[in-house]
């Protein structure tokens, strides 16, 4: 074999690894933006649909799709002026409970900022149309340690009383699962 092909052998070779990664990484650039949704009804404002009792029942799925635990989840909802507090009760499928209680600020042009115990830093979201994209970092324990675990949670309001949300997990810019979450919230008495 002459120089010349196995140069041309090894940048070829050398191409295959970038070829095979280029749609991963492009893919990670694209994709939707909350303001896409700027025209979807029915328009979703937080502090309307989260005040009062909402119920919500949830799954966590792997990569490979696998459920590997199942929640339902009740939450209590207040609001003074722009100031929420969502106070969630979660029931695990295994018999295993958790309390997780937001702050919520509502800001100009329908974005929100929220806190809560094993939230690290700041939570930041916005509204627009029918959506509501909220992205934090979550102090999740798992097998006796805790991890810091990105969430990219989109919500979608599908009317006055129901709303779907799906959440991906991601560590070090690799997915680890999604949350996907059914809520429903009670009619005023």
């Amino acid at each position: 074999m002459s120089t010349m092909q196995r140069r041309t052998l090894l940048s070829r070779a050398a191409l295959v690894p970038l070829a095979v990664a280029s749609p991963w990484l492009l893919s990670g650039c694209a994709g939707p933006e909350v303001t896409d949704y700027a025209e979807q009804t029915p328009k979703l404002d937080l502090r309307t649909y989260f005040n009062g009792t909402v119920d919500a029942w949830g799954m966590f799925t792997d990569r490979s799709g696998r459920v590997v635990k199942r929640f339902k989840v009740v939450m209590e909802c207040t609001w003074t002026g722009d100031e929420g507090v969502l106070d969630e009760a979660f029931t695990y499928s295994d018999g295993t409970t958790q309390r997780r209680v937001w702050r919520l600020k509502a800001e100009p042009d329908g974005r929100y900022t929220g806190r809560a115990d094993d939230v690290v830093g700041e939570a930041t979201g916005q509204v627009s149309g029918n959506a509501f994209r909220w992205g934090y970092t979550l102090a999740l324990p798992v097998d006796g340690r805790v991890w810091d675990v990105q969430f990219d949670d989109w919500m979608f309001l599908m009317d006055d009383r129901v709303m779907l949300n799906k959440a991906v997990m991601s560590k070090w810019g690799f997915d680890l699962g999604e949350v996907t979450l059914f809520f429903k919230r009670r009619a005023p008495n």
